[in-house]
């Protein structure tokens, strides 16, 4: 495990940070006496949920064109009737 003493810490701490999330773990020293140990934490478990109410809706095969001609309308002005 590496060990690093504060002021090397101070200025390398992104790249520790990043190492430590990679799975090694360091040990922060003040005059060669071990202080503290910097490990990842564990990912939370996601609270999302993807696809969890796919049964429970019906969609209209015709959804991409519900409205279109109100929409269309609205954009360019009521059809004229030639």
């Amino acid at each position: 495990m590496n060990i690093v003493n504060i002021h090397e810490a101070k200025t390398h701490l992104s790249r520790l940070i990043e190492a430590a999330v990679r799975g090694e773990p360091f040990i922060i020293a003040r005059a060669g006496t071990p202080l503290v140990k910097v490990t990842a934490l564990e990912a939370p478990p996601s609270s999302r949920r993807l696809g969890f109410m796919a049964t429970e809706a019906d969609i209209p095969a015709d959804f991409d064109s519900i409205g279109a001609a109100d929409i269309e309308a609205q954009f360019n002005g009521p059809a004229s009737a030639e």
